[in-house]
């Protein structure tokens, strides 16, 4: 019983579509991570700058979730049954910020 059999292991050329598209969402990704950085190190702290740091992280998230995640190519349903509930979330953290700083007096 002899159990060495030549096994020929061919590998699949590389899809240079699929490479190319993950190399477009890791660009866009630094480009966006290094806005983030310049805006932190120039620009003073405050309500704007912390604005624009969310709406930024939300375009991350976006295409982390779109590409990496393969929601992008889900039907709609889904996609609404996800992003419905995480909009209330959101909506209750900031009252919950929100009224958590009236307890001290602090404005949000």
């Amino acid at each position: 019983m002899d159990h060495t059999e030549n096994i020929t292991v061919t590998p699949k050329p590389a899809d240079k579509e699929k490479i190319r598209k993950l190399w477009k969402i890791a660009m866009i990704l630094g480009i966006i991570t290094a806005i983030e950085f310049f805006l932190a190190v120039f620009m003073p702290r405050g309500i704007l700058l912390y604005s624009v740091f969310i709406g930024l992280t939300l375009v991350k998230a976006f295409y982390i979730i779109s590409e990496f995640m393969h929601l992008k190519y889900e039907v709609k349903s889904l996609i609404w049954s996800i992003a419905i509930p995480v909009i209330f979330l959101i909506w209750l953290i900031i009252a919950l910020m929100a009224e958590g700083g009236s307890v001290f007096n602090i404005n949000f």
